[in-house]
């Protein structure tokens, strides 16, 4: 009976050791899911700012003539 209580604890403490583990692993990159969601609003304000800064008025979606 003792053996099975000895292998139960270290199954358990097995199963501790890999959730910490899983727990880290997903904590990580839930930080960078974060950090890439952050880094693409920052791009997409710079190309906004790039398109509104290069068209003029009324030639947004205007073809040149040779097309």
């Amino acid at each position: 009976m003792q053996d099975a209580v000895d292998d139960l604890q270290m199954k358990l403490a097995f199963q501790e050791d890999l959730l910490d583990q899983l727990n880290k692993v997903v904590t990580d990159q839930q930080q960078q899911i974060t950090n890439l969601e952050l880094a693409l609003e920052t791009m997409k304000v710079q190309v906004n700012t790039m398109q509104t800064a290069t068209q003029e008025p009324g030639q947004q979606h205007e073809l040149p003539p040779h097309y």
